[in-house]
């Protein structure tokens, strides 16, 4: 949902149940999109300027993203409207949505055969055929599915389970659950790193390494209070861990997972993050109703004012120069 956050985002959907679209030439003016869970609205962000220059309506509860195979259509998931929403990711204006129940994470294999789909608030992982959106699984999760990262090969999911303190790894072939393991408190972001699963520990100030084939834990890694999600930078030299409780962004060495160094944001409730072109890190402030833009060079900070508990966040430098711009043909 690989560019400048996680395989496990960049991801595609339904395009038979979607919005067509037709290209067009204009160029892309870069664009933050954040997606405020408070308000059950999309800050539309001019990266240049750095002021908010749209507000887009949604239903309840939007949370997080997901970029379409063709990389045409930002899809945003809203749980509590159970619907998946599509933006045009180029000029940020809303494209239109389908119904799906309770949608919180979504994730398509890398092969795109298969979304998966964690529903937090119903306690299911839907697993749908991509081609036709047809279930594939509908299955009965432990407590709270929150994130989902995959194996390389497609062959497996791995799903945390933030009410029940354990992860779920399903057969993708077999579509049957390979294992369930504890892993500690509170689990939320799911990453596939150098051939291992690391899950954040939201309940801890810990990262959980485990063994994809077993479910077993190989060690476990100090982040910072209340680890919650997990990003490599696009030259893969960093891995950086939001810690929620504690307000800081650790920095992790990806090949050793030690602690290089740790960016104080002042409590503001890091969650997702976004990396711009210059570098600079784009950070979804929950408990501040802001975005952070963090220079991990120097440690300053600027800030945006966004709608209430900033969650999700897509930057769409990540679309590349020459993206065309897309416009809406029907619905």
């Amino acid at each position: 949902m690989r560019n400048i956050t996680r395989r496990a985002v960049t991801m595609g959907a339904a395009s038979a149940l979607l919005p067509r679209l037709a290209h067009a030439g204009d160029a892309s003016p870069p664009l933050a999109i954040v997606m405020n869970s408070g308000d059950a609205t999309l800050s539309v962000i001019d990266m240049t300027a750095k002021r908010v220059v749209r507000t887009l309506p949604m239903l309840r509860e939007p949370s997080h993203w997901a970029l379409a195979p063709d990389r045409s259509r930002l899809l945003v998931t809203d749980a509590g409207g159970n619907a998946l929403f599509s933006v045009d990711p180029r000029l940020g204006t809303m494209l239109g949505h389908i119904t799906m129940p309770d949608p919180y994470q979504i994730g398509y294999s890398p092969d795109r055969k298969f979304l998966a789909v964690n529903c937090l608030r119903l306690d299911l992982i839907q697993v749908y055929n991509a081609a036709d959106m047809t279930v594939a699984l509908r299955l009965k999760a432990p407590s709270m599915p929150s994130h989902l990262d995959f194996s390389p090969d497609s062959r497996w999911s791995f799903h945390s389970m933030q009410g029940s303190d354990d992860v779920v790894s399903l057969d993708l072939t077999s579509m049957n659950v390979r294992w369930r393991k504890p892993v500690g408190k509170t689990p939320a972001g799911v990453l596939w790193l150098n051939g291992k699963i690391l899950v954040c520990l939201m309940g801890s100030d810990r990262v959980s390494e485990l063994d994809p084939v077993t479910g077993e834990i190989l060690r476990q890694i100090h982040a910072g209070v209340g680890s919650h999600n997990l990003f490599l930078s696009p030259d893969r030299k960093t891995l950086y861990v939001s810690n929620r409780i504690g307000g800081t962004l650790a920095a992790l060495d990806p090949a050793t997972l030690a602690v290089t160094r740790t960016y104080d944001l002042h409590g503001g409730g890091p969650d997702d993050i976004g990396i711009a072109p210059d570098g600079k890190i784009w950070i979804a402030l929950r408990f501040h109703g802001r975005v952070a833009i963090l220079d991990p060079a120097s440690g300053s900070i600027e800030t945006i004012t966004t709608g209430r508990s900033p969650h999700g966040i897509f930057l769409n430098t990540e679309l590349g120069n020459s993206a065309s711009a897309v416009t809406a043909e029907t619905l």
